[in-house]
């Protein structure tokens, strides 16, 4: 269905203005919608009150014209959510001492649940396990409320499938899986996000729903755990990993490439596959041993880089200068939220080692106070021990790592060829 831009009198709330429900609020906003987004992080709302965009992938401008033609409203009150049609909660899902936590999305059902309206339409996108939207969420809108899902209001789930830093494959164009706890909600459901997306994907079930994102994710841990414990054992055989994998991925069917890597980070893969764990431990007394074995390798893997790291240099890491390029946990973000490459920083400051990086998109406040953060010179190259390309950032400059550096450990493949670089 193609995605309408008219202006509507429908009045949306996203609730949580992070990484997935900034887009999403924006998007509804340019699509004609009147749309309030509330955080409870006031310094987020002053920044975005004034257009400052902290999310890479929406630009600033946009944030200040959805503002200022008054389709686009940011607060921190909760009784802003007045009067709704749809509300989002697109708020975080943490893990807590290995259990899922819902406090969030707890509070964001307390905060709306007097605002819901008869027809009202609800949907969750945090990523959780099967059975929160019906066992969880549900039960706190009714009590409430006074209305019953599903009978009284809409109810609903569809799974966010951001991916920050990727420009070809946006909120707009990538496809949303939408469910709802009955025919009539997964209408309301779809019937919404049709104006938003390109393309949605209907599916019977709202557990269905988490659990294809849960899928997802486990999928691609679980290759990349894969592909991580073929990359320590096929340098011991003489083997090059990546071109390996470069050559399976001429295949035409039956295989998708994986590469080797630092380990896994961000706010999906270390997280998501462990709800699914936890659930089937918690019902079902069993041990889901795929996710359990991918998790323990792909931690792993900075202690891998660290050791190997101490062994190209053939001396221990106490006083030696480490240059780490990039903490993000992927390329061309500054997401540092389990980040191997901050693993790595830390495992190298426990080894008494000096550690400098280069990371031009975090916030150095979000990093660890001991590692200076300095620019990529010339200089800085030379009088490292040791430089490891931790996250490979496009604007990095490789051929002078290459020039200058010394001994290079390179866990992305961005330095092939090169005399003074090892790779994972």
């Amino acid at each position: 269905m193609a995605v309408s831009e008219t202006p509507s009198s429908e009045r949306v709330v996203v609730i949580g203005l992070g990484y997935v429900g900034l887009p999403l609020a924006l998007r509804a906003a340019e699509t004609g919608l009147r749309v309030v987004g509330i955080d409870t992080d006031r310094q987020r709302i002053k920044r975005l009150a004034m257009g400052d965009s902290y999310v890479e992938d929406i630009d600033s401008a946009r944030l200040l014209a959805a503002l200022d033609e008054g389709r686009l409203r940011v607060t921190a009150d909760p009784d802003a959510a007045e009067g709704f049609d749809v509300c989002v909660i697109t708020v975080p899902t943490p893990l807590l001492d290995g259990a899922p936590d819902l406090s969030y999305i707890e509070s964001a059902a307390r905060a709306i649940a007097p605002h819901i309206r008869t027809g009202s339409t609800v949907v969750l996108e945090s990523t959780s396990y099967p059975g929160t939207t019906e066992d969880v969420l549900a039960p706190l809108l009714e009590a409430g409320s006074g209305l019953r899902p599903g009978r009284d209001f809409h109810l609903g789930y569809s799974p966010e499938r951001i991916d920050p830093g990727n420009s070809r494959w946006r909120l707009e164009n990538t496809p949303k899986v939408v469910s709802g706890v009955d025919e009539q909600s997964l209408e309301a459901v779809e019937a919404f996000y049709d104006r938003i997306v390109t393309r949605t994907v209907p599916v019977t079930s709202t557990r269905t729903a988490e659990l294809t994102k849960l899928l997802e994710n486990t999928f691609r841990q679980v290759n990349i755990a894969l592909v991580n414990e073929l990359a320590l054992c096929a340098r011991p055989l003489g083997v090059d990993i990546w071109e390996a994998v470069d050559a399976a991925a001429t295949k035409p069917f039956g295989f998708m490439p994986f590469y080797p890597g630092p380990g896994v980070g961000g706010h999906c893969l270390p997280v998501d596959p462990s709800y699914l764990s936890w659930q089937v431990r918690q019902q079902l007394q069993h041990d889901v041993r795929f996710v359990s074995l991918a998790q323990e390798i792909n931690d792993g893997m900075p202690e891998q880089v660290v050791r190997r790291v101490e062994t190209g240099l053939g001396r221990p890491l106490t006083g030696r200068r480490i240059l780490l390029l990039g903490l993000a946990y992927k390329k061309n973000t500054g997401d540092v939220r389990e980040s191997p490459a901050v693993d790595i920083a830390e495992l190298l400051l426990a080894r008494g080692a000096r550690v400098r990086a280069v990371e031009p998109y975090a916030d150095p406040f979000r990093l660890p106070s001991e590692v200076l953060c300095v620019e990529l010179t010339a200089p800085e190259l030379r009088e490292a021990d040791a430089v490891i390309i931790a996250t490979d950032h496009d604007c990095f400059d490789y051929g002078l790592v290459t020039r200058e550096a010394g001994y290079v450990f390179d866990t992305r493949n961005r330095c092939a060829g090169a005399q003074s670089v090892e790779r994972l």
